[in-house]
């Protein structure tokens, strides 16, 4: 996808405050107790995602978080198409209080290059 200058700059910044983990790592978290969230929107998860994955878009993630996850330590992992977005839904969480927030890098993209197990709408 061709992104707009702006939005890169803005993903930029983001990025420089927030931890990234690799897609490969996402299993383990989540075994561990991690809550992963996959904040596409609705018409990208309803083809497919991630099995394992809650869905919270990310245009209603600062929203809904707090009623979902009151426990402002818990691990939450954020993925998206690409890793611009949850980087993005990321840095808004933290900056509500979150302290354990990781954007997974690569996204969706990396999660099906990796072979990891997908639902299917």
């Amino acid at each position: 996808m061709d992104h707009s200058p702006g939005f890169l700059r803005l993903v930029d910044e983001a990025r420089a405050r927030v931890h990234e983990i690799a897609v490969t790592d996402v299993p383990r978290r989540v075994s561990a107790g991690a809550r992963f969230f996959d904040v596409r929107e609705d018409r990208e998860w309803d083809a497919s995602h991630p099995a394992g994955a809650e869905h919270l878009g990310k245009g209603v993630i600062e929203r809904d978080i707090e009623r979902l996850v009151p426990d402002t330590g818990a691990e939450l992992l954020l993925m998206c198409g690409g890793g611009y977005r949850s980087a993005l839904a990321a840095d808004a969480l933290q900056r509500m209080g979150y302290t354990n927030v990781h954007s997974v890098a690569g996204g969706w993209r990396a999660w099906q290059a990796a072979e990891l197990p997908v639902v299917r709408g």
